[in-house]
């Protein structure tokens, strides 16, 4: 009975991406050209999100910073969800809705992209990061759950949202895994060529 209910966790979670690689295909697509677009003029993308959300922004800074899966130059990434002792201030001496947006002013500028994750597209630190980094005429890059949450209504016309069509978080942080892994390979593939990473 457990290992059934394992299998089943396989089969809907490759189900989902099966029928979203359609749908998200063209707003990664975007993503990955507003990203490309910042780092190549030497710009810098600021990551952040809730819970699991923060590690993923974590992970794609390190993957930017550091490497994806081949070796190239480093590119400019900060993640906005890891000075813990900045974060805890922000929190005491503000609010904690603000823990994103203030560093998003300190840190950003125009032509950055602020990527911001969250599954419900409601958290309100994101929605505050995502003000400020209008603020700041950045490219915001939104991921989230079906719908977008209040995330979906702020979003600009140059800004892009990749919203998963699910409702069930751990199926949508995992289509949010594979949407960062395709852009990061993505903008490996236009910086480097189309060849295959090495193992």
């Amino acid at each position: 009975m457990l290992e059934l209910r394992i299998q089943q966790h396989f089969i809907d979670s490759a189900d989902l991406k099966y029928q979203a690689a359609q749908a998200l295909s063209k707003p990664i697509a975007d993503a990955v050209q507003a990203v490309l677009a910042c780092v190549t003029s030497g710009g810098k993308v600021l990551t952040c999100g809730s819970g699991g959300s923060a590690t993923d922004a974590q992970r794609f800074a390190a993957e930017f910073v550091g490497r994806f899966e081949r070796e190239r130059p480093e590119l400019g990434a900060i993640a906005l969800t890891t000075d813990t002792a900045l974060i805890t201030s922000l929190a005491d001496d503000y609010d904690y809705s603000v823990i994103f947006a203030r560093q998003v002013r300190a840190l950003g500028a125009p032509g950055d992209v602020l990527l911001a994750i969250s599954t419900t597209g409601n958290a309100q630190s994101l929605l505050r990061a995502i003000e400020a980094a209008h603020e700041r005429d950045m490219v915001v890059v939104g991921l989230t759950g079906a719908g977008g949450g209040k995330m979906a209504a702020m979003m600009r016309d140059t800004d892009v949202h990749i919203s998963v069509p699910h409702d069930r978080m751990a199926r949508i942080q995992e289509v949010h895994t594979l949407a960062l892994h395709c852009i990061s390979d993505a903008v490996d593939a236009q910086l480097l060529g189309e060849q295959e990473p090495t193992p």
